[in-house]
């Protein structure tokens, strides 16, 4: 009897518990908002980064749906300097909830025009301006055809420039560093050009295959002594290999063709030939991940990144099915990007740090 009264007790205390916990959920929420929200904001990754060369992945994906892959979309910190490559859809949250305050953003550099690559770019360019109250806009480097893409998001977002200076004043968002600057390079006779060189810095654009889109591009990062590859979005490319000759980290973007053969089979059952075509038709400007191991494996890369994964992977056990045979090509360190991935090379040595922000 003694022990069913404290079993009644227990339950009751438990009961009286869970009922004051609905009572005041709300401040308690409210408690845990303030906070959370205090630290957000007070937090800036840049800030707290040792000296180096830092990758962040803000966007693995590619215009397939993938709920761990938003649109094309990656960070490079050179020491103190933070910039962009690429800006598609869930760029600019990605870009926070990596840890960044978007307004210490130093420019945005451009691979290609394909819409999965700038869709993001309008509400990316709107954070920067507004975050820190910066009075200049941000540059946009691109090939040919930058200009054309930087004053059509300043026309279609110039009612939006206004409403905000009108509503909080041009001390809290100058009206001067709304949108961006077109900074517009095109790769020499050799197929490259420096498109920034600054001390340690140095930031090289290549022409890259992305037939029949024209002019498509990809990047090399080199500071202090560490070095990263962009490809952008290609096929297999003599120019990737070269500019990889033993770079620490190849970020490459991979295509399955088994995997696109089974969305082909899909639309086909479907009745939708357009559809089916469509996924036919992209095998032939992209990198399957054993083509990107060759390239790898071939300039004695140090560490595989795929990227601009196609299609998107949403199943448990795809991500295997996607690597096919790559990893028997290339014997080095591989891995299928995913969103939050953050790379971290230290100056002076050869260590190549691997971490999830998010």
């Amino acid at each position: 009897m003694k022990l069913r009264r404290i079993a009644l007790t227990v339950l009751l205390l438990v009961l009286l518990g869970a009922a004051a916990a609905y009572v005041f959920r709300g401040p308690l929420s409210m408690a845990v908002a303030k906070r959370v929200v205090g630290g957000r904001l007070a937090a800036d990754l840049l800030g707290t980064l040792p000296d180096g060369l830092h990758v962040g992945v803000c966007g693995a994906g590619s215009p397939f749906p993938d709920d761990r892959r938003s649109g094309p979309c990656t960070t490079v910190v050179a020491g103190k300097r933070l910039f962009v490559f690429d800006a598609g859809s869930g760029s600019a949250r990605n870009i926070g909830k990596l840890g960044f305050v978007h307004g210490r953003i130093e420019a945005i550099f451009l691979t290609h025009f394909h819409s999965d690559h700038i869709d993001g770019l309008g509400e990316l360019l709107l954070q920067r301006w507004v975050s820190t109250a910066n009075a200049v806009p941000v540059p946009v480097f691109g090939p040919p055809g930058v200009y054309q893409v930087v004053t059509g998001l300043r026309l279609a977002y110039a009612q939006d420039q206004h409403y905000r200076v009108a509503h909080h004043n041009d001390a809290t968002v100058p009206a001067s560093g709304f949108g961006a600057m077109a900074q517009a390079f095109t790769p020499g006779p050799d197929g490259r050009v420096v498109v920034l060189k600054d001390g340690d810095l140095e930031i090289v654009a290549f022409n890259v295959d992305h037939a029949p889109i024209h002019p498509a591009v990809g990047y090399r990062i080199s500071y202090k002594g560490r070095s990263v590859v962009l490809s952008g979005d290609t096929k297999k490319s003599p120019a990737v290999q070269r500019e990889a000759q033993g770079v620490d980290l190849l970020v490459h973007e991979a295509l399955s063709e088994p995997l696109m053969a089974v969305l082909e089979g899909g639309a086909a059952q479907a009745g939708r030939p357009k559809l089916k075509k469509i996924f036919n038709d992209v095998l032939n400007y992209h990198t399957t991940p054993e083509q990107a191991a060759e390239i790898a494996r071939d300039a004695k890369v140090r560490y595989l990144l795929l990227n601009h994964i196609v299609p998107g992977l949403p199943f448990p056990g795809m991500e295997q099915a996607f690597i096919g045979a790559a990893a028997a090509i290339y014997g080095g360190p591989l891995r299928i990007a995913a969103d939050g991935d953050f790379f971290s090379l230290p100056p002076g040595s050869t260590e190549l740090h691997v971490q999830r922000r998010f």
